[in-house]
Order: structure tokens, then C-alpha cells, then sequence
């Protein structure tokens, strides 16, 4: 029957072979040919010649054609990318089915028989929807209502207290808690109050510029509220550096505007505040939203280089008190200054520096570095050697030997008297009073900065603490938005500086110990014990001791950097070492807000330049197999089709990166590859691209900018008569199938027998149409 056909090729390609009409099934007759039409979806083949089932080194055309029944590969998705023939992967966009769109009788019969009780199923769903809905089943979400079926299926009971549970952790962790873990909880509160306390009075007083006690309210509202909320047990929430000297920038603002003076401790706590609120309220809005994923828009060498840029300033701006220049700096107007300024007035003011203030801030940070490192060597061999505090014996045994020795009478400033600034401890102030405008528009871009960086190191602390220690909490980085949020606004109340999670006295507190949210509550009423009855004894702390704990943060900050530098310097990679360099270099030259502003633009360009280009691909068949790869990676070991250009599109088609389709196909059509320059003449014949089969299997997604010039490039095509195919096309009831469908995509391609299930039944089509066949008589 073959060689009687008058329509053959008379030179058909090496790579695809002629198909003649007695290679398929008989076809039903009196089919409709539009989408419009009905039976457009509900065509069926009769049974073709049996065959063996097709294989990796079956031939293209080796076997039978029949577009709609294939013999499974085997059992369940098939997942093996885009080779061919694949007939199971994925569903039919035709049946709606997995891999065939016709049904043999036996399988007909046996669909048959559970279909009575389908429907007594759907009866009682559908009389299960007309009942009236209570207040409690109108707040419940589509996910809710998915597992309250789930439930009923496997006999799980479905109430309010399961979905409680989830979203108030401590309802899971209350009930399991026992006094096992009460010892290990306490011992690590106490370790981790006498390690970083101190270092929240220094954040306070040096960095934030705030009365140091409002340091001290971050150890006492954000612990708790995260207890109570958060879903990482081992995580301590508390003021960190980059917040704390974002908070100081702000203030500094203020008083250089005219604000209330330097010493205006009052309005400066007040600005805390509002900062606090303000980051608390966007993480709140941010995990409300779902909007756990923005902890990934930041890159990481922005981050890495906005640390080690804050590290910089941070170690700067430390070198001044710890000289005992601080008054000189305040006369000469360098506080509010840069890096820059600030190290060439050191330098030129050596000579006047305070001997005893530098002995007693040098003494301090050796003695505290080296400290650190000794328990870095020893811990593997003693983990008992990180249960001792060793920053808070250096503040006592300062603050003693001050005392002892009266060096506040030889020159060596001291903390003084630590209160609130209004004079009464816990002063409520709501954040958000409209007398506080001015305030917050000031503040609202450092608190969003504040806010996306302290969500960046809960996130990362939390990710490397590891699994929870009940079964019942889960991870989830939007709930840990709604904690993070709730714990901020609830300090900003009370004018605290922002407390995010640190991975540093999170890791202390667990290897302390520290097994549960226990130690946190811990850690709070430890806290306001502290302020209750201990500030009287910090009266003789010396600020050199606070500015050192800093310069140990500092240089935390910084130490990771180089690692960084040499490792993107063995990849090559230039544009992350620009992008460290031009904030690093921008942040010491000019501001810190410069440098913030900068390095978030430079962010988002790159993710918004990832995200708008189109990752179209074209394939090539690896000689001697019906495997299909990418051209533009392999080229010298592929072999291209003649007459096709088969294009995989592995993504997504959004507004978002749609822009550039059709300047990237062009380029495919003209080059062969999309990394030609457009300046060249055509390298690829005219009828090269007689046949164009899309691999859409990676397009999960379609909206409307997406149809409309997926529509338009298919239109284009049709006009100049190029034929257009469509692989792997998820389901006619999926949205994509729906939008191609609804845009008029599939009627344009030449209709639904254009839609096929893998690029090998493309390939046969395209060569019986070439050939004159019919395909459907």
C-alpha cells in the first residue's frame, strides 16, 4: 500500500522516514474540525496493528503511527525529560488522559463499574456544599477545605484546634513540654543572657544611639512573642548589629534636620520605636501575604558585601570612643561623617588619644577574641567550654576594677546611670499616632531594609538550626513572617531596637542546651529581672568595654568576607565581585544609606534581568538514539532535523519574560542558536523551518500576555506557511490547555491534531504532511 501511494516523498529526509496511510488505524469518520464544534475533544481511533512495545533505540518511523493509542513504557508519570518516543509523559491534551486518548472496551467496562458509586459520592458532596455555612467554614481556605476532605478519607478528625495548632506553635510544643527538658532550657537562657545582655546595651548606647535599657527591651518582648508564635524552637530573637546601626543612621538624620539635639533621648527613643513597628508591620503584611520567598530577591553578594560594608563602618566608627576621642570627634562635627572622614580625623588626632581608655578597650577585645578562638578548638573535643560566659566576666571584672581603681576620675567614660529616657520603665507608646508621621516617612525605607535583612538571618539561622524538636512544628518561612512581625510591633511599643533571629546565640543556645521556646521565655523574664534589680550595678561599666564587644561584631562581620572574595574569584565571577566592591567602596566613601539604596537597585535589576529572559532552547537529536538535547550545549555532537526547528520552552510564559519570544525564536530561525549576534547575514535556509514543533512540557504556566504572543507568533507562522506543532501540551483542563484553547491557538495550529504527546509523533506528522498524505479521511 505504501508504494501505491502517489503523495510519497520521492526523497524522504535520512532522519525521518515516509509514512504511508496504511500505517495507521482506521479513523472515525465525521469528526468536527473546530474547537467550537462539538466532538472537537472526543475523537477516539479504532485499534491499529499491534506492535512491541517502542523502545530508546526504536526507529523514529520504525514502527506504526497512530496519534492516539500508545502501549505504556511503564507503570506510573513518565519523568525522563524531553526524549522520544515518550507516549506517557504527560496526560493527554486530547483525552485528558495519561498518555492515550482512546479507551479499549475492557478499560471502558471496568470505568464503568465504580461509577454508581462515584455518583453517591457526589451526591453527598453536593448536598454537603448546600448546606448553610457557618462563620467558622467561611474563614476556611481552599488548602483547609482540601484537607478536611483528606481527613475525612483517611479518618483523621478535622476541627478548629488542628489548624490552631499549626498556626500557634506553642498550643504543639505546651503540651509535649516536661521538666527533661526545663534543666537544658535554663542552663542555656542563662548562658545566652550573660554572653549577649551586655552586647545588647552596647548595640543600644553605641550603635543605635538610644538609651541603653531600650536595648535591653528587645531581650524582654521579642523572645517571648516568638515563643509564642515562631516555629523554629531553638531560634533567640534580639537587636543585631545592622539593625541597630541602621536604627543610629535614622536618628543621626534626624538631629542633623533639626530634630531634637544629640542628647535628646527622649525623641530618640521614640524614633526606635516607630522604626521597630514600622519593620514589624511590613514582615507582618509580608507573612500574611504568603510572601515567604523574599528572603531569595536579595543575592548573596549583596548581602555579603552590605555586611562586610556595615563591618567596616561599625569597626570605624568604634575606633573613636575606644581612643577616648569622642568629645574632640564632637567638637570637630565627625560623628554624623563618613568612614572616610572619621579615619582621616583619627589620624590626624593620634597623638591625642586617651592611653587608659585605649589599654582598657585593646585589653577587652584580646581578651574576648581570644577567648573565642580557644572555645572554637576546644568545643569538638569539650563542648562543655561553651557554657562559660566569657563576655559577661569581662564586663563584670571591668566594671569592678572600674570601680576599684576610680577610673572614671582618670578620664575613662562609663555607662552612668541606665533608665528610660521618660524615666519610668515599659512605657507604652503606639508607633503608628499620626503625630508621628513625619517620623515615619522618614524611617519607612531603613525599616523595609531593616526588615528584609533581619527576615534574611532568621531565615538562614533557622534553615541551618535544623528540624524541630516536636513533630508537630513545621518550618514555614510565612509564618515565621507573621511571628517576626507581631514580636516587633509588640517591642516597638515599647521603644525597643528591632530583634530579628541571630544564628550566633541561636547555635550557643542549643549547644547549650536550649531544646525548646522555653529558653526564650527563659531568656525574657531573665532579662527583666535584669532591669528590675541589676542596672544600679552597671553604673561603673566602661564604655571602651561596650565599644570592644562591638569591634568583636564587627569583625564577625567582616572575617567571612575575604572566604567569599577568593571563592568568586575562582569561578570567575565578575559581576558578584562588582557588586560586593561597588557597595563595600560606596558605603565607606559616602553613606551607608547610599550604599543600602545602591545595592538593592543593582538587586533587583539582575533579578528582574533573570527574570525577563526567555530560556528557549532548541534541540538536537543525538545521533543514532530518539533522544533529543539541547543544540546550543552540545552542538558538535547533535544532529538537527531537516525541515524542523524544534523549540523547548522550559518555563513558565508570564508578561514577564514574553517580551523577548519573539526577538529569540527569530534568532533560532535565522542562526540555529540564540547566542548569534544579530548583525550577521541568515545562516539557516528558508526551508529549514518548513515544520516548527514547541516542547511546552515545561509550561506550567500561561496568562494572558503570555497567550496573546504565543497567539501572535503562532498566527505569524501560519501566514508565511510554516506548519506549526505543539509536544508534551499539559491537559485540555489544566489552564494552560484551557488558555491555549480559549486565545484560539489551537484552531490557528492547524487544530487539535497538532497537539501531540512527544516531539517523535511531531516529527511523523510533519513528514506525512510534507508528503501529501491524508491523514484523516
Amino acid at each position: 500500500m505504501a508504494a501505491g501511494n502517489p503523495h510519497a516523498p520521492t526523497n524522504p529526509s535520512g532522519l525521518r522516514q515516509s509514512i504511508t496511510a496504511g500505517s495507521y488505524g482506521s479513523i472515525e469518520s465525521g469528526l468536527s474540525s473546530s474547537p467550537d464544534q462539538p466532538g472537537y475533544f472526543d475523537r477516539r481511533h479504532s485499534a491499529g496493528p499491534s506492535r512491541a512495545n517502542p523502545t530508546e533505540a526504536t526507529s523514529l518511523l520504525d514502527s506504526a503511527l497512530d496519534f492516539r493509542e500508545h502501549e505504556h513504557v511503564h507503570d506510573g508519570p513518565c519523568d525522563h525529560g524531553t526524549f522520544s518516543p515518550r507516549p506517557t509523559s504527560p496526560r493527554s491534551f486530547l483525552g485528558g488522559g495519561s498518555g492515550s486518548g482512546r479507551d479499549s472496551p475492557a478499560q471502558s467496562e471496568s470505568e464503568a463499574e465504580p461509577a454508581t458509586g462515584a455518583s453517591v459520592a457526589e451526591g453527598q458532596n453536593e448536598q454537603r456544599r448546600r448546606r448553610p455555612k457557618t462563620w467558622a467554614a467561611r474563614m476556611r481556605s481552599k488548602k483547609m477545605s482540601t484537607s478536611r476532605d483528606l481527613a475525612e478519607q483517611h479518618g483523621i478528625r478535622d476541627n478548629a484546634l488542628m489548624y490552631m495548632s499549626y498556626y500557634l506553635p506553642v498550643l504543639v510544643w505546651a503540651k509535649e513540654y516536661n521538666w527533661s527538658y526545663f534543666k537544658g532550657d535554663f542552663v542555656a537562657a542563662l548562658t545566652v543572657a550573660g554572653m549577649y545582655v551586655p552586647m545588647a546595651l552596647s548595640l543600644a548606647d553605641n550603635l543605635a544611639h538610644v538609651p541603653p535599657i531600650n536595648g535591653l527591651y528587645s531581650f524582654v518582648f521579642n523572645p517571648l512573642i516568638y515563643a509564642l508564635l515562631g516555629s523554629c524552637p531553638a531560634m533567640i530573637i534580639g537587636p543585631e548589629a545592622a539593625g541597630s546601626l541602621l536604627v543610629g543612621t535614622v536618628i543621626k538624620g534626624s538631629v542633623d534636620k533639626g530634630e531634637g539635639g544629640d542628647n535628646d533621648a527622649i525623641l530618640h527613643a521614640r524614633i526606635c520605636g516607630i522604626i521597630s513597628g514600622l519593620a514589624g508591620a511590613m514582615v507582618l503584611v509580608a507573612g500574611v501575604a504568603r510572601l515567604g520567598f523574599l528572603d531569595s530577591v536579595l543575592s548573596r553578594p549583596f548581602l555579603r558585601g552590605f555586611i562586610s560594608a556595615i563591618g567596616a563602618v561599625i569597626a570605624v566608627d568604634q575606633l573613636i570612643p575606644e581612643l577616648g576621642l569622642q568629645k574632640l570627634a564632637e567638637q570637630a562635627h565627625v560623628g554624623h561623617a563618613s568612614s572616610v572622614d572619621k579615619l582621616r580625623f583619627i589620624f590626624a588626632n593620634l597623638d591625642k588619644a586617651h592611653t587608659l581608655t585605649f589599654t582598657v578597650a585593646a585589653t577587652s577585645f584580646v581578651v574576648i577574641m581570644v577567648c573565642r578562638e580557644i572555645k572554637r578548638r576546644l568545643q569538638p573535643r569539650y563542648p562543655g567550654v561553651a557554657y562559660i560566659p566569657d563576655r559577661f566576666l569581662v564586663v563584670v571584672l571591668s566594671a569592678f576594677l572600674t570601680y576599684y581603681f576610680e577610673w572614671d576620675k582618670a578620664g575613662v567614660a562609663v555607662l552612668g546611670k541606665v533608665e528610660a529616657a521618660s524615666g519610668h520603665s515599659f512605657t507604652f507608646r503606639w508607633p503608628f499616632k499620626w503625630s508621628n508621621m513625619v517620623y515615619i516617612r522618614e524611617a519607612t525605607s531603613t525599616a523595609f531594609l531593616i526588615a528584609l535583612l533581619g527576615f534574611f538571618e532568621s531565615s538562614v539561622a533557622a534553615k541551618s538550626l535544623g528540624g524541630a524538636s516536636f513533630a508537630g512544628i513545621q518550618l514555614s518561612p510565612n509564618r515565621e513572617l507573621v511571628a517576626l512581625g507581631v514580636a516587633n510591633i509588640v517591642g516597638g511599643c515599647f521603644m525597643s531596637l528591632p530583634g530579628f533571629g541571630g544564628y550566633g546565640r541561636s547555635k550557643v543556645n542549643r549547644s547549650t542546651g536550649g531544646r525548646t521556646p522555653m529558653s526564650s521565655i527563659i531568656l525574657s523574664g531573665l532579662t527583666l529581672l535584669c532591669i528590675s534589680f541589676c542596672l544600679p550595678y552597671l553604673y561603673y561599666l566602661p564604655k571602651p568595654v561596650l565599644s570592644s564587644l562591638i569591634s568583636v561584631v564587627a569583625w564577625s562581620l567582616i572575617e567571612e568576607c575575604p572566604h567569599d572574595i577568593s571563592f568568586f574569584l575562582k569561578i570567575h565571577a565578575w559581576n558578584e565581585l562588582g557588586l560586593m566592591l561597588t557597595i563595600l567602596l560606596t558605603t565607606i566613601f559616602f553613606s551607608l544609606t547610599l550604599g543600602m539604596a545602591i545595592g538593592v537597585f543593582l538587586s533587583l535589576l539582575q533579578v528582574i534581568r533573570h527574570a525577563t529572559r526567555p530560556r528557549i532552547q532548541i534541540l538536537g537529536r543525538i545521533p543514532g538514539t530518539n533522544r533529543f538535547e539541547n543544540a546550543e550545549a552540545n552542538p558538535d555532537r547533535l544532529e538537527f532535523i531537516e525541515g524542523c526547528l524544534i523549540v523547548k520552552i522550559p518555563e513558565p510564559l508570564t508578561f514577564a519574560n514574553t517580551g523577548e519570544l519573539k526577538t529569540r525564536l527569530r534568532r533560532l530561525e535565522l542562526y540555529g542558536t540564540s547566542m548569534a549576534h544579530p548583525a550577521l547575514p541568515r545562516l539557516r535556509r528558508e526551508d529549514s523551518n518548513r515544520n516548527i514543533i514547541f516542547d511546552i512540557h515545561g509550561v506550567t504556566g500561561l496568562d494572558g500576555s503570555g497567550a496573546q504572543v504565543l497567539e501572535e507568533i503562532v498566527r505569524d507562522y501560519r501566514q508565511r506557511g510554516v506548519r506549526i506543532f505543539f509536544s508534551r501540551v499539559p491537559s485540555r483542563d489544566s489552564k494552560v490547555g484551557k488558555a491555549l484553547i480559549r486565545s484560539g491557538i489551537v484552531e490557528l495550529a492547524g487544530g487539535e491534531d497538532h497537539f501531540v504527546n512527544d516531539v517523535s509523533e511531531a516529527l511523523k506528522l510533519s513528514e506525512v504532511e510534507e508528503g501529501g498524505e491524508a491523514v484523516f479521511n
